[in-house]
Order: structure tokens, then sequence, then C-alpha cells
């Protein structure tokens, strides 16, 4: 193994080329320290650098059989430290993208579902009032509000005066009013919040 030592890189990569294993172990000697540092100085994470040296071995070794050599370990080992570099920051600088996105995503998916889910529980509430309305009221209510009567329609549906339909309607649009009004102010509250 001592030999190995007085190789030049230009041997070292031949020897590599051939499937020499101790070769690739002189290769690993040599660099791993001087790419670890030129590694470090470009990324601010120690582990990060190590996963970049160690994946630069790797391709290394998988690439042994088609690997030329055209000017020396030192300067393959710099441009390669240099477009690991690069490319690890293109996939952070993607994967803090996606997550930017997926926030903003999820946040005007959770308003939008939270505002749905307000509308409904008011409705619902809305109903409940509406129910609980005196009868005849009640069904004056429906029929202007759901059905779209107008007061001279509902008065001869139901064979009462005009003035008995909007006194009716009077009653239920202020009990309604006084009931759901918390409920309207607490919405209104909930959405401008966000």
């Amino acid at each position: 193994m001592s030999d190995y030592k007085a190789l030049n890189d230009f041997e070292l990569a031949d020897l590599l080329r051939s499937g020499d294993k101790f070769a690739f172990k002189e290769i690993y000697r040599r660099y791993w320290d001087k790419l670890y540092i030129l590694s470090r100085k470009r990324l601010a994470d120690i582990y990060d650098s190590e996963e970049i040296v160690q994946d630069i071995f790797c391709n290394l070794w998988r690439r042994r059989e088609t690997f030329t050599l055209n000017s020396g370990f030192n300067n393959y080992f710099s441009v390669a430290v240099k477009f690991e570099v690069i490319n690890l920051l293109a996939k952070r600088q993607k994967a803090a993208a996606y997550e930017r996105e997926m926030t903003r995503v999820n946040t005007e998916v959770d308003q939008s579902t939270l505002q749905t889910l307000e509308l409904n529980e008011l409705m619902q509430q809305l109903q409940i009032n509406i129910g609980s309305l005196p009868e005849k009221c009640r069904l004056v209510f429906r029929l202007q509000y759901e059905q779209g009567y107008s007061q001279r329609q509902i008065a001869e549906t139901l064979n009462i005066s005009e003035k008995t339909v909007e006194a009716h309607l009077t009653k239920a649009r202020k009990n309604l009013r006084s009931a759901i009004a918390p409920i309207v102010l607490l919405l209104i509250c909930l959405i401008f919040s966000y």
C-alpha cells in the first residue's frame, strides 16, 4: 500500500479506472480533508459539507470505469464541490419555495373552510330562530323570503289583510335581528381577523 503514496494523480486515475480499490483509498486519503475544507467554506453546515464530500467520492467510485482525469484531482474535486454545493442550494431553494406555496395554499383553504363552516353555522342558527317564530309569523316570513311572494300574494294566499302580513314580517325581522345579531357580529370579527 505504501507504493500508492508515491503515485501521481494520473497514475491513480488509471488504476481507479481498472477498479483498484487501493488506488481509490489513496485518492480518498489524499483529498478528503481538502474537499471538506473547500465545502465548509461554501456551506455553514458541517453535516452538509461531509455529505457533499461523501457524495463526490461515491460518484467517483460509481463512474470509475469511464472516469478520465484531465488536469489533476485538485481541479477535478474543486469543480465537483462547486457543482454539488450549487445543487444542494438549488434543492433547498426549491424546497423552501414549495413550503411557502403549500403554507399559502393551506392557509387559503383553511380560511375558506372556516368561513364556510361559519356561514353554515349562521344558516343553521337562522333556521332554528325561524322555527321558533309563532306559526302564522313563520309562515308569512317563509312565503316572502323563501318562496319570493309579495305581501299582496301572501295576503291572498292566507286570506288575511296586507297590514297583517306587514305586522307579521316586522315581528319576524325584529325577533331574528335580536337573536342573530350577536352571531353575525362574532362572524364578522372572525372573518376580518384573518
